[in-house]
């Protein structure tokens, strides 16, 4: 899809994939607005000190929560492009406020879904989580749900609407808001890292390269499919020697709602999982989808019966070197203009 000339609009536009999404759309694309919707005027304030209103004329701002359908029609009014990102991300968060996680990622999805829908919105992709696949916590449940919703939401705009909706799932990311990154950097000082368990896993992407899979999301989409990335896994205790090579490790314990390792595409979607060369598509099990419409795509392959993406069965892993150069080069992300 051809973003020169569109209307877009990102949810939660003033967080750390926000701001670097925006970067890219204006200095590669010639949009014709650009709107960031987030409920924190601070936040939105903060951002105009890193993308000044006269040098940046097509960028808007709109006050506003997707727990409020209303505001989101007006928001929407006019808007080709949505992307999701708002959302409760916090884990621990989460399990101790599970209604406010479904308030916000569940039925705010719902709000974004209708209002995109009654607003002929083009084109919308939803920000997920690998924590969305075989959840354990109410994190990953609340954004499991909110998966189920944006594929299923092309039932529901049919024929009579343009607007498909397709879901991007990504692991965790390197120099944004929550990141253990900055927490092993404050710690470090004291000489000791708490670690939740040394067998820890994770999938570990930069924002440049979560920017490129929604992106390609936008090109490549038909309504429906959930998009996942080739993306290194890291050891968490190797993050730590990275960060604080001299400094003990200290093993707490699991937290509440945590995984020893995460997954990003389960057995049982691996059925529905074509695999290209910078990504997976996991295709949506609908009736009417036409599993050979990926196919024009260069390097389109089925992935081998029994295919599943785990963050400790990887094939490509990140070492203490790469991780201690990701963290010197996105540092400042993280707290350059708090988000």
């Amino acid at each position: 899809m051809p973003l020169n000339g569109k209307n877009i609009l990102v949810t939660g536009g003033t967080g750390s994939f926000g701001k670097a999404f925006i970067k890219r759309i204006l200095s590669e694309y010639d949009v014709s607005r650009l709107v960031v919707f987030s409920r924190d005027e601070w936040k939105q304030q903060q951002m105009r000190g890193l993308f000044p209103e006269d040098e940046y004329p097509r960028l808007r701002y709109f006050i506003g929560n997707v727990r409020d359908k209303d505001r989101l029609y007006r928001a929407f009014d006019g808007v080709d492009v949505v992307i999701h990102a708002a959302a409760l991300k916090q884990v621990p968060t989460a399990e101790y406020n599970p209604f406010e996680a479904i308030k916000t990622n569940v039925i705010g999805g719902q709000n974004v879904i209708d209002a995109a829908i009654d607003c002929d919105v083009e084109r919308v992709v939803a920000l997920s989580t690998d924590k969305a696949a075989n959840p354990i916590n109410l994190y990953g449940a609340s954004k499991l749900c909110a998966d189920k919703l944006f594929t299923a939401g092309n039932h529901y705009s049919g024929k009579h609407h343009p607007t498909i909706f397709s879901v991007v799932r990504y692991g965790n990311v390197v120099g944004s808001r929550g990141s253990v990154i900055p927490f092993f950097l404050k710690q470090r000082k004291k000489g000791v890292l708490p670690i939740t368990d040394k067998r820890m896993t994770r999938f570990w992407i930069t924002l440049s390269q979560a920017v490129d899979l929604v992106v390609t999301a936008l090109e490549d989409m038909r309504g429906g499919e959930i998009f996942v990335p080739k993306i290194p896994s890291m050891k968490i205790v190797d993050l730590a020697r990275a960060i604080a090579p001299e400094a003990e490790l200290e093993e707490v314990g699991i937290r509440p709602g945590e995984k020893i390792h995460e997954m990003m595409i389960p057995r049982d979607e691996g059925r529905n999982t074509l695999e290209f060369e910078e990504h997976y598509i996991i295709q949506p099990a609908f009736h009417w989808w036409n599993r050979t419409q990926f196919q024009d795509i260069a390097g389109c392959q089925e992935v081998q019966e029994g295919f599943e993406y785990s963050s400790d069965k990887n094939d490509r892993w990140l070492t203490v070197e790469e991780l201690r150069k990701l963290v010197k080069d996105h540092t400042d992300l993280e707290f350059e203009g708090k988000d």
